[in-house]
């Protein structure tokens, strides 16, 4: 049947919305050092522009410190200056083999704004899945209009798709609520 198809497909897209907002989240700062807000920084690295984790390994060498490796240490200061450049709010030291990057407390205040970008964030990833879930009612939509199912079948398959949609989003409002908790913890 047609509409299988199309559910899969939705579902598919659907599920690497969910697994890029996660990608996202991880990325944001919290009250505690993660390597991953860095991980993603751009490089201008021997004429392209790669991100510090294909450079470089990373590690969070205490609570407050990440350390940064070269594989190559004439990339230390192209490092450095991608990490000052992204403007995250932490402070690159070259010590001549790796950096490290010290990790500031956040205050109250930037917990709140932290906690407020997780909520636009969280909308944009919503309206992804909304915008999936009004491809598949075209489709349906087109699936009656071609005669292939009934408007009853309609109905229900576009009542299954809200269903769908549902779960996806109760999926981003969970992840959602987790991070900012994690972001609003001291």
């Amino acid at each position: 049947m047609h509409t299988q198809s199309f559910f899969s497909a939705a579902e598919e897209v659907m599920k690497r919305t969910i697994d890029r907002l996660k990608c996202e989240l991880s990325s944001i700062r919290t009250g505690r050092v993660n390597s991953a807000a860095i991980e993603t920084i751009k490089v201008e690295s021997y004429g392209s522009i790669m991100p510090i984790n294909q450079i470089a390994s990373i590690s969070v060498s205490d609570a407050r410190t990440i350390e940064i490796r070269p594989w190559d240490v004439s990339q230390l200061s192209a490092i450095e200056k991608a990490i000052l450049k992204a403007d995250i709010g932490m402070s690159p030291a070259n010590d001549g083999k790796l950096i490290r990057v010290s990790v500031p407390h956040l205050t109250q205040e930037r917990r709140k704004e932290i906690a407020k970008s997780i909520g636009k964030m969280a909308e944009e990833f919503r309206v992804a899945i909304r915008n999936e879930r009004r491809v598949l009612v075209e489709n349906i939509k087109k699936l009656e209009k071609d005669k292939v199912i009934t408007e009853d079948d309609k109905k229900k398959l576009e009542v299954e798709a809200q269903k769908v949609t549902d779960g996806y989003i109760k999926k981003i409002d969970d992840s959602i609520v987790v991070k900012e908790k994690e972001v609003m913890q001291v």
